[in-house]
């Protein structure tokens, strides 16, 4: 699962990082070191430009930065508060499930992310972990998206969701599942809006997984309400007995 994260890049950064233009228009958060679901998040796309009218090029493909609800809410859903069961998409099932099904077909996404926060579980304790690259670069979460169009007069809705997977390696030993992580060799091929070949890109990579490091934080992070840099640092302290606090969350 992936039910919090950190990002320390501000959009402008992230889009020239992933080679795509800022469309985040400022809704998207800046640096934050405790993203929790239901907060607008930038995520990558790749789509083909429209005209006036609307019709898309197909010869043409842009990537841009868009800010996005994490928790995705399908077309059909009544209301959006059924993103908030839905900030994760298991791997596995993608392509079956019709929360996910179209948008796996052709509206994947790329969530940039400095690391993502687990936390091992040893009876009530809970320990805070946090995973990221070595050397520090940023990851690529394989995500979804769609488009919900509420009551009319009002502005829809971008959303997202984190796809998961089964963890694998010494990442076991924290949770285990985990996000997909893409390498930037997939990055093109999990973006493209025209292909639905994506089983081998649900295959998590062994070069990612010997590139991803962990270390125990702060039980700071337990609390939505703290943001700093200091929570990702390395921090070894008692395992709290307490739940989380998961205002805002409700990981699957």
């Amino acid at each position: 699962m992936c039910g919090r994260y950190a990002l320390a890049k501000d959009p402008a950064d992230l889009a020239e990082e992933f080679d795509a233009r800022d469309e985040t228009g400022g809704e998207a958060i800046g640096p934050e070191y405790n993203v929790a679901p239901t907060l607008t998040i930038p995520a990558v796309v790749d789509r083909h430009p429209r005209d006036g009218s609307g019709t898309p090029d197909p010869s043409t493909v842009e990537r841009s930065l868009r800010a996005m609800r994490w928790g995705l809410v399908p077309s059909w859903a009544k209301d959006l508060s059924v993103g908030n069961k839905m900030i994760n998409a298991r791997a596995e099932s993608l392509t079956e499930k019709p929360a996910f099904r179209r948008a796996a077909a052709s509206r994947r996404c790329l969530i940039p992310a400095d690391g993502w926060f687990e936390w091992l579980r040893d009876g009530k304790q809970k320990t805070p972990y946090f995973m990221s690259y070595d050397d520090g670069r940023p990851l690529a979460l394989a995500g979804l998206w769609e488009t919900w169009r509420p009551a009319k007069g009002e502005a829809p809705l971008i959303s997202t969701t984190v796809v998961t997977t089964a963890s694998a390696g010494p990442l076991t030993e924290i949770h285990h599942r985990m996000p997909l992580v893409l390498p930037r060799d997939r990055w093109q091929a999990w973006l493209d809006p025209d292909s639905e070949a994506i089983d081998e890109l649900l295959v998590p990579s062994d070069e990612v997984l010997a590139a991803i490091g962990m270390r125990q934080v702060s039980s700071k992070v337990n609390n939505v309400r703290n943001h700093g840099a200091e929570l990702i640092e390395e921090a070894h302290e008692e395992p709290e007995q307490q739940g989380l606090d998961l205002e805002a969350v409700n990981p699957s």
